[in-house]
């Protein structure tokens, strides 16, 4: 009879399943079974992989996750909580990587794809800015505000003025849903348009304003609200 560990011949399955197919036919947890595998060696973590996603919902809301709700779930220690987000950190910088390669208004589903990718899932809201060249080339992607569940304070002025720093000709804001729902508030409108009357004056174009949430996007450009 083997002293081995019967976690141990479920792992070695598990990786040349990955191995030979990649992440395709994974489910969420098996997913996030590979990448806790390498956090904690000496455990079977497939219940904190299935705890995980019933916690927070999908393989995607694990990692968008705060480090600190991370250490709410029973087995998560803090080498494990920062590995996930080291993981959601590669996923940004790679889908970043991908929107740099391009032009970025090539194709609105690369700007879509890669704002869902930075912060569909995040549990707080954010409120970031890709700052564009006039080739529409992406200077840089930055964050300027994190607010509550429901609300990050914007101020069109600060927006301009790290605009004019970075010598962009126009911008793309986005910012998340939390709740799931993308749908503009009435309050995304009217901050939208008072940073789009300030641009105007300084010859900066404003081309879009995206919400992302775990339901899909909205484009105040596409709804005709800019």
């Amino acid at each position: 009879m083997s002293d081995e560990p019967h976690y141990k011949g479920h792992r070695e399955r598990l990786r040349a399943r990955f191995i030979e197919g990649g992440d395709q036919g994974l489910p969420d947890y098996e997913l996030l079974e590979l990448i806790l595998m390498r956090s904690i060696p000496q455990r079977d973590v497939k219940p904190l992989a299935k705890a995980l996603i019933a916690q927070f919902g999908s393989f995607a809301e694990v990692l968008g996750a705060r480090r600190e709700r991370l250490l709410e779930v029973k087995g998560v220690g803090e080498s494990t909580a920062i590995d996930l987000k080291i993981v959601e950190a590669a996923g940004r910088r790679l889908a970043l990587g991908e929107v740099k390669q391009k032009r970025v208004l090539t194709s609105g589903k690369d700007v879509v794809d890669y704002c869902r990718a930075a912060m569909a899932f995040a549990d707080r809201e954010q409120f970031r800015i890709l700052f564009l060249d006039k080739r529409n080339g992406l200077i840089a992607d930055e964050v300027q505000g994190t607010g509550t569940v429901d609300h990050t304070p914007v101020y069109p002025r600060e927006v301009m003025r790290r605009a004019l720093e970075l010598a962009a000709t126009a911008i793309i804001l986005v910012h998340n849903h939390p709740s799931g729902d993308p749908a503009p508030s009435q309050a995304d409108i009217q901050m939208t348009r008072d940073i789009q009357v300030i641009a105007r004056s300084l010859g900066i174009e404003l081309h879009d304003h995206i919400i992302v949430g775990r339901n899909g996007h909205a484009s105040l450009r596409a709804l005709k609200l800019i």
